[in-house]
């Protein structure tokens, strides 16, 4: 049986579902926690319920690495099955990226055999279903480009996430770049 819960973030409602002591899918805040809830519970079949303790460890890092802290969530046990091969290749090397840095689709595909495949790497992100546990939003397009997102808010929601992580997108780092977000002059 899978269970659900919504959990405040900076960034809005987040939700969770598990199955057991396994995250089975996350999902990044809609318009409303009701939009949120709703999403999940259709996507999940799952219901309402109170997360067991390492559901709520794994809501704790999330919500850090949310907050700006550098929270390692690559321990928290996920179930991905139904999730075809390639994907599942994808999603483990989306995991290795620390937070505060990115990598390209062209460079996740050439790390699993063929940088042909980079968009295949996009389409399989796209449908990540554990985002923020399987970062997709540390992949960027060749050069820093950001490029389409699919959480609620798009290329701008991923763009908050790589700032809050502190991320260095195309290019060197800026002279101010190392102050906390709040003391920057304006660019």
């Amino acid at each position: 049986m899978v269970h659900f819960s919504l959990f405040p973030t900076p960034l809005g409602d987040c939700g969770i579902a598990w199955r057991s002591n396994a995250v089975v899918a996350t999902r990044l805040p809609d318009k409303s926690p009701a939009e949120t809830a709703r999403r999940l519970a259709a996507k999940t079949g799952g219901t309402r319920g109170e997360p067991p303790a390492l559901v709520r460890r794994a809501i704790e890092a999330m919500t850090a690495l949310l907050e700006g802290e550098r929270a390692d969530l690559t321990a928290i046990g996920c179930d991905l099955g139904g999730v075809d091969p390639f994907a599942a290749q994808v999603y483990a090397a989306t995991r290795a990226i620390p937070a505060g840095e990115t990598s390209t689709y062209g460079a996740v595909a050439s790390q699993l055999g063929d940088k042909l495949l980079a968009r295949d790497v996009g389409q399989a992100l796209g449908r990540n279903p554990i985002p923020i546990i399987i970062p997709c939003h540390r992949v960027v397009g060749a050069g820093g480009k950001l490029t389409g997102f699919s959480a609620a808010g798009g290329v701008a929601t991923k763009l908050r996430m790589l700032t809050i992580e502190g991320a260095q997108l195309g290019g060197e780092p800026g002279l101010f770049d190392d102050l906390p977000l709040a003391t920057r002059p304006p660019k």
